[in-house]
């Protein structure tokens, strides 16, 4: 019996799916200037009914290397498919990107600021 327990809790309790949305603003082409307000989207179409993490988090990243000190945005569900960010004051660049984390990381396509 005690086996048939440690089975049966073995078991998950649902099956979660990891949900990696497609960025679909910025894109190649797009630019940013300091200061400005822009909404970064992604593909929600897709989603899953079991999302492991629907807890978003979108970071700057230039050159490949992530801003995660400064996260642009945070704690909003990423089924929403877009998030207002503030620009911040960087350095002119053609390498950023942005970084879509929840169940997992999606990047945009680089992008000028």
């Amino acid at each position: 019996l005690l086996s048939f327990f440690a089975v049966v809790s073995a078991l998950p309790l649902a099956v979660r799916d990891v949900f990696v949305p497609p960025v679909t603003y910025p894109h190649a082409g797009t630019v940013w200037k300091v200061g400005q307000h822009h909404n970064v989207t992604w593909d929600t179409s897709n989603a899953p009914a079991q999302i492991t993490n629907k807890v978003g988090k979108v970071v700057l990243a230039k050159g490949g290397i992530l801003d995660n000190e400064h996260p642009l945005a945070k704690d909003f569900d990423i089924l929403l498919g877009h998030i207002e960010v503030k620009v911040p004051n960087v350095e002119p660049g053609h390498d950023y990107t942005i970084v879509l984390f929840g169940d997992s990381g999606n990047d945009s396509a680089e992008f000028t600021i």
